[in-house]
């Protein structure tokens, strides 16, 4: 009867070892409107860093072509290079700005939704 051993149901087990120390809070709405505007605004950056890059169309039409002639030549292909990777620059800031904008949206369309007037905390 020594031997048994009963287990101890008010032992937390260790993979809820930090469970108790997570914050359930929610942002506020001042955070919020804060993260959106910050949101927006890098995303009005990129969007101006696009704009300043001469000749857009052509650097994406020519992308095929010149990842073509990187495989043809490697050696010569060094000012291909540069166009390439303006290029993935103009579609990832591209995708980058829409998500952006997307996301600093919806977090002002979730604020104004739960209240008609918005009032920080």
């Amino acid at each position: 009867m020594t031997d048994l051993k009963i287990p101890n149901l008010n032992k937390n087990s260790d993979k809820f070892f930090f469970k108790k120390k997570l914050s359930y809070r929610r942002k506020s709405k001042r955070k919020m409107i804060k993260e959106s505007l910050i949101m927006l605004f890098i995303c009005i950056f990129i969007i101006y860093i696009n704009y300043l890059i001469p000749n857009k169309l052509t650097i994406l039409n020519n992308l095929s072509i010149n990842l073509k002639k990187l495989t043809i030549n490697a050696l010569d292909s060094l000012p291909f290079i540069y166009e390439i990777c303006l290029a993935i620059f103009i579609v990832i800031s591209s995708i980058i700005a829409f998500i952006l904008v997307l996301g600093s949206f919806y977090r002002i369309y979730k604020i104004s939704r739960k209240n008609k007037r918005i009032i920080f905390k």
